[in-house]
């Protein structure tokens, strides 16, 4: 087959540099654009020097973006929304890792952002690009949001459980590197201020806890405070669970054995022993896996379970490939089978 011409509009930031050094290893994709306003006519390795010497293209502008197969969309929130028409005039398949089709509720998206969606009628025509969650939905999507790197890892640790109807209540504890808060920095994310830090930033009602909701069902009960560490890339979700029945570890192997055995990604990591014995963030770096896990607090009764990801990768970048790969007929895994490193 000829290959997929993909350009990318924002590929300056981490997501836009994680979706180059995936798509460089896809066998049937042809990296084309890539935009960014202050740096147009430089080679992309001057913000991403790992792509020294394996790809040999220059920023444009979003101007200048030529019709392709298919166009990721890397920018800020509220950007793809107001531009969405004129994208889908470039490509067959648009692809944003912003939040801005996420929900797909406009009120509900009024409810968690505090304003009208600009453009519900596009809105009702994206598909969630979860796969985990919403595989059915995405062969032959022409428009495909992206992940909220704290919701998947809140979905994946969470959705056994929730899909049989045990959850009376849960609690997710989130920690999360420095990457989840982009290229530029702020206040928060300067790297004084964010070193050898554990500062916890939401205490309660995050805006990703609505993605959680959409793809667990609105009856579930949950929360989450999420917490930054000094870690610079990956997420992990350890999530307290009032179940509504006693369960035994054989139950639990059971539930995440039926709902994660058939998905190419997501590894049950729930050891006896070993310094490995539940999920860790350190051993995805790179990687699209999710690893999840339980333990059961036999006192109380209380059910903890994991799950570990790397936020730009199963968090944004390889979700977003693995959609693009269901969407277009192509093998799930295609491109995104890199292992991670260990030590990192």
């Amino acid at each position: 087959m000829n290959p997929v011409r993909v350009s990318i509009v924002g590929g300056s930031g981490y997501t836009g540099g994680e979706l180059m050094r995936l798509l460089l290893s896809h066998p049937n994709t042809e990296i084309a654009q890539v935009t960014s306003r202050k740096l147009k006519g430089l080679p992309v390795f001057r913000s991403h020097p790992n792509l020294r010497g394996h790809l040999d293209v220059n920023f444009c502008t979003p101007d200048e973006i030529e019709p392709c197969d298919v166009l990721f969309l890397c920018m800020p929130h509220g950007k793809a929304s107001t531009e969405i028409d004129r994208w889908r005039d470039i490509a067959p398949l648009i692809i944003d890792l912003s939040a801005d089709f996420r929900l797909r509720d406009p009120q509900r998206y009024e409810h968690w952002y505090n304003e009208a969606h600009p453009n519900p009628d596009a809105l009702a025509t994206a598909q969630y690009g979860l796969p985990e969650v919403n595989r059915e939905n995405l062969s032959g999507a022409s428009l495909i949001s992206g992940v909220g790197c704290n919701a998947t890892a809140m979905t994946l640790a969470l959705k056994p459980l929730a899909d049989a109807g045990l959850i009376r209540r849960a609690i997710c504890d989130v920690k999360v590197g420095s990457s989840e808060a982009g290229a530029d920095p702020s206040a928060g994310s300067h790297h004084p201020v964010r070193a050898r830090t554990a500062r916890t930033y939401s205490a309660s009602g995050h805006r990703h806890l609505a993605e959680v909701e959409q793809n667990l069902g609105p009856d579930i009960d949950v929360d989450a405070t999420i917490t930054a560490i000094d870690m610079v890339r990956g997420v992990l979700c350890t999530a307290h669970i009032e179940p509504t029945e006693r369960l035994e570890t054989k139950n639990l192997w059971k539930l995440f054995r039926g709902a994660y055995n058939d998905e190419p990604f997501v590894r049950i990591v729930a050891d006896r022993q070993g310094p490995h014995k539940f999920p860790d963030p350190r051993i995805l770096v790179g990687s699209n896996h999710a690893d999840v896990g339980f333990s059961i607090d036999e006192r109380s009764e209380r059910i903890i379970t994991f799950c570990a990801i790397d936020n730009l990768v199963k968090g944004a970048a390889g979700s977003a490939v693995q959609s693009m790969n269901i969407a277009l007929g192509l093998p799930e895994t295609t491109g995104l089978t890199f292992p991670g490193l260990h030590p990192a």
